[in-house]
Parts: C-alpha cells; structure tokens; sequence
C-alpha cells in the first residue's frame, strides 16, 4: 500500500458535493463530477501518489472528512487503505502515473 497523505473517512459517505475537488491543485480526488463513476460513488477518494500534502481539501470539507493519513481519528483507522483500495480497483483510470 501506498503511503496517503491525506484520507477521504467515512464522514463523507453521500457527501459528494465535491468542494475538495474544486481546491485540489493536483487533480488527486476522484472521481468527480463528470467522471466515470461519480453518479454512483458514495464518496471521494484521494489518489495516494498524487497527494502533495497541500492542505486545500482539509478546510473545504464542511464535513470534516478529511484527516492526515497519521492523524485518523480511530473510529475512521481502516479509511487510509480503502482510498489507496480504490485507486487499485474501481479508480485506476484515474491513477497517477507520476
């Protein structure tokens, strides 16, 4: 596994209003509106090669959502591998190739 910098928790289940995604200087949160899978997607996740440790996405989330992958809160702990999951399953499309 990939280390993530930072991890997209539960706390965005069905919140994919997206406002992480307008900040992200790098593309690295997926998949947004547009894109495949997006009408389906429960959450966002957050491509664990691209991530540059920014910060953007932190003070967008209204839900609180998004956390360093050193900092999960413990309720949230298995969060880092289902984004990094995401990208080896439903979301390499989006991979980083970086």
């Amino acid at each position: 596994m990939s280390v993530v910098a930072y991890v997209i928790t539960d706390a965005c289940r069905d919140h994919v209003e997206a406002f992480c995604v307008a900040v992200c200087p790098v593309d690295c949160i997926h998949p947004a509106a547009g894109e495949p899978g997006h009408d389906e997607a429960r959450q966002l996740y957050i491509d664990p090669d691209a991530c540059t440790d920014c910060d953007a996405c932190i003070d967008e989330c209204p839900w609180g959502a998004i956390h360093p992958a050193g900092e999960l809160p413990a309720q949230h702990a298995a969060a880092a591998e289902r984004n990094a999951a995401w990208y080896r399953g439903p979301g390499a499309a989006f991979r980083s190739t970086a």
